[in-house]
């Protein structure tokens, strides 16, 4: 198999960018990049743009060669949807181009705008990833996240405290990152008298809608040896389930995301315990404990406490979790979350991780999900 690497790449601020458009935030990240990895944009072959509702709430669908014109590019140019995978999906999509050997050096792009449109147009938007039969009976991905946690918390004994660890672990790395929609830091009495959302969640325990973009460059083996500081993909894979909760086998963890998990470390030669930093999918603050368990961090049940212990929190463990703040605090603009997980772990491998710098991380790890567990992409970094 082809070697490849990351050499660039780059993440916007998060948050509620009202004065900014989808066009400047591309321009923007593009030319961070593609400066990080020493190439002009003439040097790109192919496009890949991760985004989930530019359709629904944009009415623009052609978003490859959308952003292809804006770069002054004429190359092959792919728009890539797969709900809140999206950005992990084109990663994934962009990283097959270069190991066939179709491209050599690929940009790959994640982007959405959300904060313009109504929270009830979003809403909507966003059960798009769900089933037909979830929407007519009125659900939203907060109830049905509140189903697993419900769950979880009668076979396992998870609290709400354990979840509250999770938003307090994020939100504290959040503080930590200039980039972050929320900067700054919680306590699990906050977290746990905020709004109930969907009972056992509620409103701190929620990811926020948010705008952001994130560009990687991927580049096979030859270009990457000529970069200071390539990151290379030791691993890849995504794993599919049933769109909706009632085809599921069990609710209280994600089957895509244990078989994209097993396959991509198999791929890479680790283990979980190989790995220093990872970016899980923290959507809600459940949705990180089951990460913890079906990636095989922990098993069924124990991962609520070793958050609640700071197992896995910056300088005091050997696994530490979503240093960018996650979904949770460094915000989730769907179609961007997959490639800035894959930015973050760049960073955090080359040692330009600043003040959330995990110390000699070596080998890192990205989880993006789909709907409420219809699809997963793993990666896996080396550097």
């Amino acid at each position: 198999m082809m070697k490849t690497a990351v050499i660039g790449a780059a993440t916007s601020n998060f948050g509620e960018l009202w004065d900014v458009s989808p066009r400047a935030l591309v321009r923007q990240i593009v030319d961070h990049a593609l400066s990080d990895a020493h190439l002009k944009i003439s040097d790109i072959d192919a496009i890949y743009v991760g985004n989930m509702l530019s359709g629904i709430l944009g009415n623009q669908e052609n978003l490859g060669a959308f952003f292809s014109h804006e770069l002054n590019l004429t190359c092959p140019a792919f728009k890539i949807e797969g709900a809140c995978a999206s950005g992990g999906l084109a990663f994934y999509n962009g990283l097959l181009g270069v190991r066939s050997g179709a491209f050599e050096k690929v940009l790959v792009i994640g982007v959405e705008k959300m904060t313009d449109h109504k929270p009830e147009d979003v809403a909507l938007g966003l059960m798009g990833a769900g089933s037909s039969a979830e929407r007519y009976a009125g659900a939203t991905f907060p109830g049905l996240y509140a189903l697993m946690a419900r769950l979880h918390m009668n076979e396992f004994g998870t609290t709400e405290e354990h979840m509250a660890a999770v938003a307090v672990k994020n939100h504290y790395h959040a503080s930590l990152n200039g980039k972050a929609h929320f900067k700054k830091p919680v306590t699990i009495e906050q977290v746990l008298q905020s709004p109930k959302i969907a009972d056992p969640l509620k409103l701190l325990d929620c990811s926020p809608i948010s705008d952001g973009a994130a560009a990687a460059i991927i580049v096979n083996e030859t270009f990457a040896k000529k970069h200071p500081k390539p990151i290379w993909i030791s691993g890849a894979s995504v794993a599919t389930d049933s769109l909706d909760l009632a085809g599921r086998k069990t609710l209280t963890s994600l089957t895509a995301a244990v078989t994209a998990g097993k396959r991509a470390m198999s791929e890479a030669g680790i283990t979980p315990s190989d790995i220093d930093v990872a970016e899980l999918h923290d959507c809600f603050t459940i949705a990180e404990i089951m990460a913890l368990e079906d990636l095989g961090f922990y098993k069924k049940g124990k991962a609520g406490q070793a958050v609640l212990t700071g197992e896995t929190t910056l300088g005091k463990s050997r696994l530490t979790t979503n240093t960018s703040g996650g979904l949770k605090a460094c915000g989730h603009p769907v179609g961007a979350t997959g490639v800035k997980q894959v930015v973050e772990i760049v960073k955090q491998l080359r040692n330009e991780a600043e003040n959330k710098q995990v110390e000699n991380a070596r080998v890192g790890l990205t989880h993006n999900v789909g709907g409420s567990g219809a699809v997963a992409v793993i990666h896996i970094f080396k550097r």
